[in-house]
């Protein structure tokens, strides 16, 4: 790459009940590690990612903004230009899966028509209550969808994978 020039950047924001593992996602893509004990987040964090694909190189500024509503208050204000969105429930608890539709909802109230991933976490827990077959919320909403093993990094390699391409197509 010439010097001077720009990798594509995105604001991508992650959006979801709390305990849902939008932090341990982005944990898992910055450094590797796993999270087992859950840490809250308060507000928003960001954190760049880059990632290489076929038409070079892209970069995401991630907002990984808080679930629960106590500390969600400036939370619509975190979404502003953004360029994408991962939607996170639980597969183990039925309660974040039907709060996706409130989560699309904001985000497309005030963001528009961003490309929109659903990501289904914690597949590989035996407590499974969400079964795949029975995600309906994503052929209304016309959304792509995964489905992420808690600890596993080629999984969520996929949801990324996923966004770079709507992002490209889009």
């Amino acid at each position: 790459m010439a010097q001077g020039d720009r990798i594509p950047t995105f604001k991508l924001v992650l959006v979801g009940d709390g305990g849902t593992g939008k932090s341990t996602f982005v944990k898992r893509h910055l450094t590797g590690e796993f999270e087992k004990r859950y840490l809250t987040t308060m507000g928003v964090e960001v954190h760049p990612l880059k990632f290489h694909t076929s038409r070079g190189p892209m970069c995401f500024n991630v907002w990984d903004t808080a679930g629960q509503e106590k500390f969600g208050g400036l939370r619509e204000g975190y979404y502003i230009q953004a360029q994408c969105a991962l939607i996170f429930f639980d597969v183990t608890s039925r309660t974040t899966y039907k709060n996706v539709p409130n989560w699309h909802r904001d985000l497309i109230r005030i963001c528009g028509q961003i490309p929109i991933v659903l990501c289904g976490n914690k597949i590989d827990i035996k407590e499974c209550k969400v079964k795949p077959k029975n995600i309906d919320f994503r052929s209304k909403s016309n959304m792509q969808t995964v489905f992420l093993v808690s600890i596993d990094i080629s999984q969520r390699q996929q949801a990324i994978t996923v966004v770079v391409y709507v992002c490209q197509s889009h």
